[in-house]
């Protein structure tokens, strides 16, 4: 599985890329937002920024719903760095959008996915990356591990290349429900990731290993 982190912080993207572990970043004008990145070329030369730094795909996401201001944004966004994807919205003009960068060789992440028919439509339309919302649909009482395993095993039955990128990860179990059924990323933020050093027996293991070093010396 790769791990992908959620976010447009700087600091945060390089502590993961120094742990060894991080594949690609995937990011949203919200999160921009909450770092302080403002206007179009600030914001262009932020997603530079982040491309420096991690050797994996970048999702830069467009703002317009409609097909030729999709295009439009999602080229100006794609002429950035080839580690840009370009992040479309599940909607009827997203779609077209995707077939069109699909044959211009432009990789694409469709986003805001709910449903396995969603999936199925981005993928038949050449999306790069999907990205199923599981939090999001644990929020309203409906199974999002459930509905990772229904496009994975869509996915598997027609040869699909399209990637299943596990998104609104909240917490580590999410992480590894979604890895055992065969995702193959999942996005979240830093804190998600390194939760998964965590473990009691390891803390108290070393806790005697370091006790019983200390003799050593004596």
């Amino acid at each position: 599985m790769k791990f992908f982190i959620d976010t447009a912080n700087l600091d945060e993207i390089r502590e993961a890329h120094e742990l060894g572990v991080l594949d690609g970043v995937t990011t949203n004008p919200s999160l921009m937002a909450k770092v302080g990145i403002k206007g179009k070329n600030n914001i262009f030369k932020h997603y530079k920024s982040i491309c420096d730094i991690v050797d994996g795909d970048v999702s830069a996401e467009v703002i317009s719903t409609d097909f030729k201001g999709i295009i439009r944004e999602g080229e100006e966004l794609a002429e950035i760095d080839e580690k840009i994807v370009v992040k479309v919205p599940m909607i009827r003009d997203g779609v077209k959008a995707i077939k069109y960068f699909a044959d211009k060789e432009i990789k694409t992440n469709c986003t805001l996915v709910f449903s396995a028919g969603q999936a199925l439509l981005a993928a038949k339309a050449g999306a790069t990356y999907v990205s199923p919302f599981v939090g999001r649909l644990d929020d309203i009482s409906m199974d999002g591990i459930e509905l990772i395993e229904s496009i994975v095993s869509i996915y598997e039955n027609y040869g699909f290349l399209t990637q299943v990128l596990a998104a609104s990860i909240r917490h580590p179990v999410h992480i590894l429900k979604c890895a055992e059924i065969g995702a193959d990323v999942a996005t979240c933020p830093l804190s998600v990731i390194t939760s998964l050093l965590n473990h009691p027996l390891t803390d108290s293991g070393l806790k005697k290993f370091l006790a019983d070093a200390a003799t050593f010396t004596e």
